[in-house]
């Protein structure tokens, strides 16, 4: 359950290999945190457990579009690059880069201003470093959910919108179902991809998930001459910015504490001070965006876990119940291996690729923050 790019790239897999699949969805599709977000597709600067996944995920993307018989999904190479905005931060961005050619990724630090605005010439005139990591690039979330979502129907997936799950029936230690509107769907294995919503529903079956959800500001612009090609950060973090396809910005800023059980259409919006200092963030990166008209502006949820990375296993409580929540805001990227994986371990319990750092075991012993942050 889930619709977001989790769930529907893993409703893809499995129909695509001849398993009867239903994806339910409370609202609509990606009507969340794979809709708001910035979709960067990014090695550069994860986690060393992600790392692996991104950098098959990246293989993936070129093909996608193909493999799921879309037009287009807007997926473009154009690179990433993480600004230094001051020389306290330049340490930090030498790090993203010795990091990432240490796992072999392409990395290029950039110790001057001239060299930065060669590749995006659009950029500040006194950033004095950068990383560039020019196989990183973007897509269109709706675009690639939407793939997904027809790609898998046509194999055989039902998919159904605006249908919220209110429990899982578990007998013994197997779940048998969930319980809908007037409705018990029997099930012979359940995948929970449900985001901040998931540790509600595994509480009552005595699975806990720490989880601190946050509101993430964000801003469109109406479309304008295309002047940048390449996913823009900042060291540790802060704002993020890209210019879509279609012409217009995507800018979202840092997180803030969000404290309600359920979201509205109201308590998920950013507030002026939010847009305020997000537009600020953004003139420091671009200054030539102060005459673009803002389209609309949205906040985004994010489900964040105690260090930052997900929580992707096939429970051992429950034999055939398999979870994958808490991305932590950059999970859009690892979706097409995300579905892989949750679809190898609902079918054949197991995958081959590396999971192991993302069991909930970990939790027991205490986990901390390592500084990951929010960037696409």
């Amino acid at each position: 359950m889930g619709g977001g790019i989790s769930g529907v790239a893993t409703a893809w897999e499995l129909a695509h290999h001849g398993v009867r699949t239903t994806l339910l969805e409370a609202g609509d599709l990606a009507s969340m945190a794979s809709g708001w977000t910035l979709a960067g597709v990014r090695q550069s600067g994860r986690h060393a457990a992600e790392l692996p996944l991104a950098e098959a995920a990246v293989k993936r993307w070129s093909q996608l579009a193909e493999e799921l018989d879309a037009d287009d999904i807007e997926y473009r190479q154009g690179g990433n690059l993480r600004l230094a905005l001051t020389e306290d931060d330049v340490p930090v961005i030498r790090k993203v880069v010795e990091d990432g050619r240490r796992a072999g990724i392409e990395m290029h630090f950039l110790d001057s201003n001239q060299a930065i605005r060669e590749i995006a010439p659009a950029l500040a005139s006194d950033i004095p470093a950068a990383s560039w990591c020019p196989t990183d690039g973007q897509a269109n979330p709706g675009k690639t959910m939407l793939a997904f979502a027809e790609a898998a129907r046509r194999v055989g997936a039902e998919i159904r919108a605006n249908t919220p799950v209110h429990s899982l029936v578990t007998s013994g230690s197997r779940v048998t179902g969930v319980q809908l509107d007037g409705e018990v769907l029997e099930a012979g294995t359940v995948i929970v991809a449900a985001g901040i919503y998931t540790p509600a529903l595994l509480k009552p079956l005595g699975l806990d998930i720490p989880m601190n959800v946050t509101l993430v500001p964000a801003i469109q612009t109406v479309a304008v001459e295309p002047t940048l090609a390449q996913v823009l950060g900042q060291a540790g973090g802060g704002v993020a910015l890209r210019q879509q396809v279609s012409g217009q910005f995507r800018i979202t800023g840092i997180a803030s504490d969000w404290r309600h059980e359920r979201h509205t259409h109201d308590n998920v919006q950013p507030s002026l001070a939010q847009i305020r200092e997000l537009i600020g963030a953004a003139l420091r990166l671009i200054p030539n965006l102060e005459d673009i008209a803002v389209n609309t502006t949205w906040g985004g949820l994010i489900d964040k876990t105690p260090d930052a990375i997900p929580v992707i296993e096939r429970t051992p409580e429950y034999d055939n119940l398999v979870i994958a929540t808490g991305f932590s805001g950059h999970g859009f990227c690892l979706g097409p291996i995300t579905g892989e994986i949750l679809a190898d371990l609902a079918v054949e319990g197991v995958t081959s690729h590396p999971i192991a750092t993302f069991s909930r075991s970990r939790f027991a012993a205490g986990v901390a923050d390592d500084g990951v942050t929010l960037h696409g």
